[in-house]
């Protein structure tokens, strides 16, 4: 029976690279990583109406069923599984071949995705990925920005621009540039309640909290000349949009925790003023990530280093 089954798959396998292109496999990658044929859609950048037909010419030229559509979700057959754990391998090995044949001929070319956090991928990326894309024309470049990056998504993507800790070791993270966590406020709210003293004096002023990527934002831990101090507040108000509570910290709102690439600009003009400066917060490095130990594409190699060239000129005025 086992024998059976074995030379069942084989059979399928060997129709499978005879009647499938590369195209053809990593369009069905990406109906297999999606739960739906509508995300997939979206992955693809095209209707789902196109997927279903594409899919179905599939599964006609094949003579199988590779998917189960239940709904909206859709499950695999078990020549589904086959064909997506074996094909997709083979497709990744035929892109990274061709990005290898076209970089050893001086072209980065390709279709590149890229995610970053909401507001530094507004500020900071958005203008570097036209740069890049401006200096590789061959290339598409698609900029996912999103406030919930504490865990990568499982969607398609080549570069991730990271901001702290990196809570998945299967990750490989490259420093672009430093940036410290600021206690600040406005000058306002400090004539109001005076100047933090020591962090305990924290639980005694308005606070604003910044919550992002399910971590624990309201819990704030001090490196200070007498050791390690940790305050729990009680925010008077709390986002998930990093922008609005900074608009909130210059109204006078309250004391809020801040990137430094955010408020270096507030803190030099005299908008904000730091608080508590003989105290450390953790630092948030800004990263690039890759999905792999081999640094995925030759495009994604180029642009991580076209990254890491732009952001060895950034100072921010804090500093």
């Amino acid at each position: 029976m086992k024998l059976h089954v074995q030379l069942k798959d084989l059979t399928l396998l060997l129709k499978f690279v005879l009647m499938l292109t590369s195209h053809d496999l990593a369009f069905f990658a990406t109906i297999a990583r999606a739960p739906t044929l509508a995300a997939a859609a979206r992955q693809l950048d095209v209707t789902a109406s196109a997927v279903t037909q594409r899919l179905q010419e599939l599964e006609r030229r094949l003579g199988v069923r590779l998917v189960h559509r239940s709904g909206r979700r859709i499950a695999l057959t078990d020549e589904g599984t086959l064909l997506a754990d074996r094909g997709a391998p083979i497709a990744q090995s035929l892109a990274a071949l061709a990005d290898e044949v076209q970089a050893r001929q001086g072209i980065v070319a390709g279709r590149l995705r890229v995610l970053a956090p909401m507001g530094f991928g507004r500020t900071h990326v958005a203008g570097l990925v036209h740069q890049f894309a401006a200096r590789h024309p061959t290339i598409s470049v698609d900029l996912d920005l999103t406030d919930r990056l504490g865990g990568i998504p499982t969607s398609a993507w080549d570069v991730a621009i990271h901001i702290g800790a990196l809570r998945d070791s299967s990750l490989i993270g490259i420093r672009l540039a430093p940036n410290a966590r600021i206690l600040c406020a406005a000058p306002e709210l400090v004539e109001r309640h005076g100047l933090p003293v020591t962090p305990a004096d924290l639980r005694g002023i308005p606070c604003l909290a910044i919550r992002e990527n399910e971590e624990d934002t309201t819990l704030w831990r001090f490196q200070c000349s007498t050791g390690q101090v940790t305050v729990r507040v009680e925010p008077v108000r709390a986002s998930n949009d990093g922008e609005v509570v900074r608009q909130w910290a210059l109204a006078g709102a309250g004391v809020m925790v801040r990137s430094e690439w955010s408020v270096a600009g507030d803190l030099a003009a005299g908008r904000l003023v730091r608080l508590l400066p003989d105290c450390t917060l953790p630092s948030a490095d800004i990263m690039a990530l890759t999905p792999s130990r081999t640094g995925g594409s030759a495009r994604s190699a180029h642009f991580v280093a076209f990254l890491r060239e732009a952001f060895a000129a950034v100072r921010w005025e804090t500093r």
